[in-house]
């Protein structure tokens, strides 16, 4: 594994846990590798309208260095690449499973508000 240049000092184990999954994408790579399983790099991108490839391929590069996902080539014409959740990315979403419920309590709350962007 790469060395990530992202490695601290932190101030507490909310700023060590975000330095991983800030940017606007990776809550949704982990969330996509975590409800279908392996993907190749076109599946993800289907999957994820508006991002582009650059910030795609920049995001998985940084959870690989981070260890939270695996990236495995295969040696064939064409070549295919797949990725897949580790077990610390795996942990990492369990973790990240309270703040969607929260997320959805918030949607919820602001469309009874009236106030919900659409």
């Amino acid at each position: 594994m790469a060395s990530s240049a992202r490695r601290g000092p932190y101030i507490c184990g909310i700023d060590a846990a975000m330095d991983v999954v800030s940017g606007k994408w990776k809550s949704l790579i982990l969330w996509e590798l975590d409800s279908h399983g392996t993907r190749r790099f076109g599946e993800l991108k289907r999957s994820l309208p508006g991002v582009s490839e650059k910030m795609l391929i920049q995001h998985l590069r940084e959870m690989e260095e981070d260890g939270l996902i695996h990236r495995k080539v295969f040696r064939e014409v064409p070549p295919r690449v797949e990725y897949s959740l580790t077990e610390h990315g795996k942990t990492l979403n369990e973790a990240l499973r309270p703040l969607g419920a929260w997320g959805k309590e918030r949607i919820e709350r602001l469309a009874r508000e009236g106030t919900l962007a659409t």
